[in-house]
């Protein structure tokens, strides 16, 4: 665009914003709300304020007002433009109040929150979500003092119950989880692991009357090894389970009374000791302080300028308060940035518009090179039916799945024998087609199964909480799988479920003896740390033809699939770090949802809520300590995105510029707005559905290449935003350093920088991983 295009256009943006402060003040004097008189009288310092790119000038230009306002709500303190801004009062008209700091219509800082019913909150704030340190206290008399993160405890906090109860210890999304101590009002008490709210772990229970029991706990009750004691010197070791079959363990008198506690029963501890012992549920609040509405007024153009109400956290709302509703605030932060947002916020009223506007509008389209997405999701792959040369294999696949889980294994215990381990555990099975007396007939040809580590794979798949119904259902059903229209890189093909929840990779023979090798710290480490984004695999297997002139082995893993999710995969991205070959090799035109993208691909910067990114960075070091120790390169973070505000066109929407919610319907497409979280915020329970990994809200960062930077990794933010649904996890965790990474990595380091090929030892391979992955994730600040 010309330099005196350019001019024309800014000249038209800043004739708009004297139009909107303008509009502003009429509609203050229209609706009868206040004004500071020494404010208003000098209209060209307001206009020389919008467009000097500063938040709010002056120190002048707050000013203290009491409000009176149309709804009949109640304001006192500092104002600033139309919002209130430094310290204040707010009373709404239901009884709610809150007394403290502003920023910009949004409570930021401290302040102090009360509820009609009497509840109060007393602390920081956050964009108007309770977040920092502050206590709460219920109307039921509930108190706690300690850590919050929008709106939900996160961090350290004590917690005293109406009931007399008491807990202090970590938090996590509103729940206790980690390391506490609950304390009963009778005298009991337990310190130890804690887990969505209920005991679960290693931990210890004293009983008043000095009896304890240390040992496993889960979903609140002993589970797995653990001794109990008695004052007298007493004991009795043992595997612990509320169901009596699984119950063993061997009692040891003390040399004192050894006649004591012969008629003790260790099932009295599930059904008499911790019956009077029960975690006290949480109060459940009415509404959030980020759900309240400020009755503030924003002009528009054209007859009929309607009040909108803004929340405390910076949403508006138009007439009847639809979820998807946005105030364009001119806060005067960046003339072509407000433009862009303005015009992006006009789109489908083209009606509306003066001359000024669009060429606006036409501006930013041509700027931004506006991303679109499709609009109608599809179905990857193709179903494998009668005919197709792969049929008989999966049905020999499925009637194996079947025959192993539906096989009865050893119940119990999470604790597994080295034995377990034992690369020579494995079994093979006959598949005649006639049937066997383990087998039933079936109409392929005759093939042979093999299960590795059967008892491993079970109990991953307890730990993965996977019902083995819905498994087989899954898998061997009625539906057929579907065959992915291109083999991976490897060679190796891949399947999916009908249901979308698992992927069937066929692999190599060093494959499996990569993963049979480190299957033991695997197994160990996926235990150990629940939000691990490792890959899940949930079964081993090998089929061989016998009934075909060569006899064909088949290896195969089960892996749950990453993006199984009701949301809609607009960008899918593979991650490692490197830069040689990591681009796609589809023209711009050609890439859709299913197009695989690579690093020099990415134009995003990820950018994660504060306590999940914090978690996420840990996670992320310890995956990558595992992979390290386990001698594993190669790998990549696969991450998948739903942008939560498109167009009807497919546009990409970015954060502050919607286009009006009629837009955003009949996609078919689950939207998770501002409001959708409160309403997540309001029930913890619903957070089940929210991982690391998986389902997650957070916004993405544009970022722009420099033209002469061919192989510049990471490009350079542009300020531009938009709301996204989040999937990623580590995947192609089976490649080893061997012989022929080693030739690799020696050939190509003769023609290539040695630190941009993928094949590298696994301690600079880590290294160069993780740095990268830290420059493309990174906190979102309000």
């Amino acid at each position: 665009m010309s330099k005196e295009s350019t001019s024309t256009v800014f000249k038209a943006w800043e004739a708009t914003v004297r139009k909107t402060q303008a509009a502003r003040k009429r509609a203050n004097s229209i609706f009868g709300l206040s004004v500071d008189h020494d404010h208003d009288h000098d209209n060209s310092d307001h206009d020389d304020h919008s467009s000097d790119g500063s938040d709010y000038g002056p120190e002048d230009m707050i000013y203290n007002a009491d409000k009176i306002l149309a709804n009949g709500e109640y304001y006192t303190g500092q104002w600033c433009e139309n919002f209130p801004h430094g310290q204040g009062k707010y009373l709404w008209t239901d009884g709610c109040m809150y007394v403290g700091e502003w920023f910009k219509g949004k409570t930021m800082g401290k302040g102090r929150f009360s509820w009609p019913s009497g509840a109060t909150y007393e602390g920081e704030f956050k964009s108007g979500y309770m977040d920092g340190n502050g206590t709460y206290t219920g109307a039921n008399g509930d108190t706690y003092k300690g850590q919050w993160v929008m709106n939900l405890k996160h961090g350290h906090g004590t917690k005293s119950y109406f009931n007399g109860d008491w807990y202090e210890g970590e938090w996590r999304r509103g729940l206790q989880e980690g390391h506490g101590k609950y304390q009963w009002k009778n005298g009991n008490h337990y310190i130890g692991e804690w887990k969505n709210g209920e005991i679960y772990g290693k931990g210890t229970f004293v009983w008043s009357n000095g009896n304890r029991y240390d040992g496993n706990w889960e979903d609140g009750m002993p589970k797995g090894n653990g001794n109990f004691k008695w004052p007298d010197g007493s004991l009795y070791v043992g595997n612990w389970s509320k169901d009596p079959s699984e119950q063993n363990g061997t009692y040891y008198p003390s040399q004192s009374s050894s006649d004591a506690n012969l008629e003790w029963n260790p099932q009295d501890v599930y059904n008499i000791d911790l019956k009077d012992s029960k975690i006290c549920p949480g109060e459940k609040v009415s509404i959030l302080p980020s759900q309240k509405k400020l009755a503030v007024w924003r002009s528009s153009k054209g007859n009929g300028v309607k009040p909108r109400r803004m929340s405390v956290d910076g949403r508006v709302s138009v007439g009847l308060e639809r979820p998807l509703d946005r105030m364009q605030m001119w806060d005067g932060d960046d003339p072509a940035a407000a433009a862009a947002d303005r015009a992006a916020s006009t789109v489908g009223r083209s009606d509306q518009l003066d001359d000024h506007d669009c060429d606006l509008v036409g501006l930013t389209v041509e700027e931004r090179g506006q991303m679109k997405v499709s609009k109608t999701s599809r179905r990857q792959g193709e179903t494998i039916s009668k005919g197709h040369k792969n049929y008989e294999l999966m049905l020999n696949l499925q009637l194996g799945i079947r025959h192993s889980v539906g096989r009865p294994g050893p119940s119990g215990t999470l604790d597994l024998k080295p034995s377990a381990f034992d690369p020579r555990e494995k079994y093979w099975t006959r598949f005649p087609p006639e049937g066997s007396k383990y087998t039933p007939p079936h109409q392929s040809c005759e093939f042979k199964w093999k299960d590795y580590c059967p008892l491993v794979f079970r109990t991953l798949r307890k730990l993965f909480k996977v019902d083995a119904a819905d498994y087989m259902l899954s898998i061997c059903g009625n539906d057929a799988l579907r065959e992915l229209s291109s083999p991976g890189k490897s060679g190796s093909f891949f399947y999916l479920t009908n249901d979308d929840r698992y992927m069937i990779k066929t692999m190599k023979k060093a494959e499996v003896k990569v993963l049979i090798r480190m299957l033991s710290a695997y197994y160990n480490h996926v235990r150990a740390y629940e939000n691990t984004l490792v890959t899940k695999f949930y079964g081993l297997h090998c089929v061989r033809l016998t009934g075909q002139p060569i006899q064909k082995k088949v290896r195969f893993i089960i892996m749950g699939n990453l993006f199984c999710s009701e949301y809609a995969i607009h960008r899918r991205f593979d991650l490692k770090g490197s830069s040689l070959g990591r681009t796609t090799d589809k023209a711009d035109t050609e890439i859709d949802e299913m197009t695989i993208l690579k690093d020099l691909d990415l134009n995003f910067i990820f950018r994660l809520q504060k306590s999940w990114f914090q978690e996420f960075c840990r996670q992320i070091d310890r995956d990558c300590e595992f992979l390290e120790q386990e001698r594993i390169m190669d790998y990549s973070l696969l991450v998948g995105l739903h942008f939560r505000n498109t167009s009807a066109a497919g546009d990409l929407i970015p954060s502050g510029a919607l286009t009006p919610t009629a837009e955003n319907e009949g996609d078919g497409t689950p939207k998770l707005s501002r409001a959708d979280m409160d309403q997540l915020l309001l029930d913890p329970s619903r957070w089940a559905s929210i991982k690391l990994g998986l389902n997650m809200p957070a916004r993405v960062e544009k970022t722009e290449r420099k033209i002469d930077c061919e192989f510049q990794l990471v490009g350079d933010p542009t300020g531009e935003y938009y709301e996204v649904i989040m999937f990623f996890g580590i995947i192609d965790i089976l490649q080893d350093y061997d012989i022929s990474k080693k030739l690799e990595h020696a050939y190509k380091s003769i023609q290539y920088d040695p630190t941009s090929i993928s094949a590298v030892d696994p301690i600079q391979y880590s290294r160069r991983f993780r740095d990268f992955i830290y420059r493309v994730f990174a906190e979102d600040t309000p």
